[in-house]
């Protein structure tokens, strides 16, 4: 991984020595991409800045890489994985000056033309100055792993692996697209399938396209595209059968694992007990491969710490859980310094995890100059099928996502969206919402796939190389493999349900690799769902710090004024504050981000080798879960105190529900909606403890009438506590049950 930059004239002009500083500047901004080395470039039109992590010929492989003849200039990053076989496939006699996996571009581009990469398997952002034919070329890899934004205006452009180096161009403005970023489906949330160009988030910064080259000539700065991969859509049929398809993923995966060890430098691996990261493990095949797993009161409930803790034993590989414990809060510059490096209005707990479990192994570890993820494999193989079905199955998860493409459709034309609204009943197909219109697609899942991999460039790739790369590591993505992709897309429409429900064609896959146990672990999420509240409870701890310091900072711009409106979004956090999962915190992280980036655009951070660190983060070691447990929780849950004498009953916007025909269930409403189930023969004891709280009189004796045993009910009473459904109450009224 490295930091690219640069700038060239576009206009038939020359730089001039004035530009030095600039290369100087961005190439600072970058150091923390690439600490290990820092070369300048300035000639004629052209000036170049490279800073390097050297994982590839640590010695010989600095950059700009020049062509023999001096013809072809070419900074990138990322990683070639194929390079030995591309270069044995030149014709004999071309010569290689290093071991740089790079250097074959030069020549794949000499012999190739704009198709160069056609043949590449790997991750890169490519800057090509063609001297010869006054052309500068940017391209990147099929799913855009690597970045490259650029601004141009008549005279110039300026590009760089992030967009805070932009800014140190002073002609380069500085606008956070509030109407855009708004407008935003990512940043609201809303269920619809989305297409459109990733968004920069800032007026007039570009990002190359992924799986493009662009060509740009420099005396006119006329410019041409040249796609050279798409996502392939379903075959019409295939003789192969489902074990094939599950033994030509598994060959390929192995495949792409070995290419992302490639290295001359150590890696790690982020192991979440899932079997994602499980399988890159497994694949690996290194018995000393050093993995990292987040501890948090939310993987403790979801089982994912859990989990990580008992994969890396069956696997063989040491584990380490970075713990974060209850009172573990992001301080104010902490997150401000985290949103600067990862610049998207996007950031949320994950990135603060992930960028921590980097700073740990970098810190602890400082030959670990690559880190190895399970990320990306829940897009192509149907890891949200079952979410997006809602408790149903394939047809159901189709009928839902038709639902959302519908959506996105009547967006765009929304005189049409009456037809859904006047009945019950379907009376149109959804061929009439995209009659006459380009681009759609016939098929939902396919445009489902198509949203997928827009949002991984959106937002997972974004996120997973700014957290790497702030630690000077580079992420690497083994189910990012173009091949494995087009395998899994290919597949057959009628064949998916049995290849792609739940990840089947990945969890057969690993039969024979991974214990059944890993095989068949269900997918969970990062932090939401069970324990969800410890994570927003967390971070609405950060938001209030300091008297509302974030938001005070946040909307105190014109544009932010303009568009926020702020005493809602500060009762939204004293609601939180009530009631961690009353509400998203973070969809009000989303705007104060917003906010904060306006206000760092205005005057401009300290580079990110140079910002804020807090304290290094600290590991809980144990060698049992089964014997560390209890202190686990004890430090990551919040565990209210339980006083036998006190008196409680429900809190008042919440019932204890139960309907004569369906005796043994009871449900508890909140704001008259349905929030949790409960059968009287799972939980009897909780049943009958809700049933019997009536706001007068004391746990103690409610207890006691009812046969009940504090020391077995203290933990489920301590989460109703801790959700709020169940308060301490003054011994008066009663609890309402229907």
């Amino acid at each position: 991984m490295c930091g690219i930059a640069g700038v060239a004239r576009i206009d038939g002009g020359m730089l001039t020595p004035a530009a030095d500083e600039l290369l100087r500047d961005l190439a600072c901004t970058l150091a923390h991409r690439g600490p290990d080395d820092e070369r300048l470039l300035r000639e004629d039109q052209v000036g170049l800045a490279f800073t390097r992590l050297s994982l590839v010929d640590p010695v010989g492989g600095g950059q700009p890489l020049v062509s023999e003849d001096g013809s072809v200039v070419l900074i990138a990053n990322g990683e070639v994985y194929n390079h030995r076989e591309l270069a044995a496939s030149l014709p004999a006699g071309a010569r290689f000056k290093t071991q740089s996996d790079c250097e074959v571009l030069l020549h794949l581009y000499q012999r190739d033309g704009l198709n160069f990469l056609d043949r590449v398997n790997g991750m890169i952002a490519v800057v090509l100055w063609d001297r010869k034919r006054g052309k500068l070329l940017f391209a990147r890899d099929r799913f855009g792993i690597k970045p490259l934004f650029y601004h141009r205006n008549r005279e110039r452009i300026v590009f760089a692996s992030e967009i805070k180096a932009l800014f140190a161009d002073p002609a380069t403005p500085r606008r956070l697209d509030w109407s855009g970023a708004l407008a935003d489906y990512g940043m609201s949330s809303a269920p619809a399938l989305v297409h459109e160009p990733v968004n920069t988030w800032f007026e007039d910064i570009e990002l190359a396209p992924a799986a493009t080259v662009m060509e740009i000539d420099l005396k006119d700065g006329s410019t041409r595209e040249h796609r050279y991969w798409s996502l392939p859509g379903a075959a019409a049929d295939s003789d192969a059968s489902d074990e094939e398809y599950i033994a030509r993923y598994r060959d390929l995966l192995a495949e792409s694992v070995r290419d992302c060890a490639m290295a001359d430098a150590e890696l790690g691996l982020f192991l979440s007990g899932g079997v994602d990261s499980s399988a890159v493990a497994a694949l690996a095949g290194q018995s000393g491969l050093r993995t990292f797993s987040v501890l948090t009161g939310s993987t403790v409930l979801n089982g994912d710490a859990e989990w990580s803790h008992r994969a890396a034993r069956l696997l063989g590989v040491p584990n380490e859980q970075i713990l974060f414990d209850r009172d573990r809060v992001p301080g104010i510059e902490e997150w401000k310094s985290l949103l600067w490096l990862t610049e998207t209005p996007l950031c949320s707990p994950e990135q603060f995890y992930k960028y921590e479990l980097h700073r740990h192994a970098r810190l602890r570890y400082p030959e670990i100059k690559g880190m190895l993820l399970g990320a990306a494999a829940d897009e192509f193989n149907g890891g949200y099928a079952i979410g997006y079905a809602g408790g149903g199955d394939w047809d159901d998860f189709l009928a839902n996502i038709g639902a959302m493409a519908r959506r996105t459709s009547l967006d765009e034309r929304p005189r049409m969206a009456g037809w859904w609204e006047v009945c019950d009943l379907p009376l149109l197909k959804d061929a009439a919402v995209s009659a006459g219109r380009d681009g759609g697609f016939a098929d939902p899942y396919d445009a489902f796939v198509a949203w997928k991999y827009r949002s991984l460039q959106q937002y997972n790739v974004w996120h997973e190389d700014r957290t790497a790369a702030g630690n000077s590591v580079e992420a690497r993505v083994p189910f990012l493999d173009h091949r494995l992709v087009e395998l899994v897309t290919s597949i057959p429409a009628a064949r998916r349900a049995n290849l792609l429900w739940d990840k089947r064609i990945l969890r057969e896959a690993m039969v024979g690799i991974l214990p059944e146990e890993l095989i068949n672990r269900p997918k969970v999420p990062f932090f939401h769902g069970e324990g969800q509240r410890h994570t927003y409870r967390t971070f609405t701890r950060m938001l209030a710090q300091g008297g509302d310091a974030l938001l005070e900072e946040a909307f105190s711009s014109e544009r932010a004024r303009e568009f926020v409106h702020q005493d809602g979004v500060r009762e939204s956090l004293r609601r939180l504050e009530r009631d961690p999962e009353n509400g998203s915190v973070e969809h009000l992280l989303r705007l104060v981000n917003l906010g904060l980036l306006e206000r760092m655009t205005a005057e401009l951070p300290v580079h990110p080798a140079a910002a804020f660190k807090a304290p290094e983060p600290v590991t809980y070691p144990y060698s049992a879960w089964e014997e560390s447990e209890e202190h686990i929780r004890e430090l990551t849950l919040r565990r209210p105190v339980v006083d036998p004498e006190a008196v409680y009953g429900l809190r008042s916007d919440t019932l204890l529900a139960h309907v004569p025909a369906q005796p043994g269930t009871w449900y508890l409403l909140v704001d008259g909606a349905c929030e949790f189930v409960l059968d009287e023969d799972e939980e009897p004891a909780l049943t009958a403890l809700l049933r019997s709280l009536d706001g007068e009189t004391s746990l103690e004796k409610v207890l006691a009438c009812a046969g009940l045993s504090l020391d077995g009910l203290r933990p489920q009473l301590e989460d109703v506590l801790d959700l709020g459904l169940v308060v301490e109450a003054a011994p008066k009224g009663a609890v309402r049950v229907r």
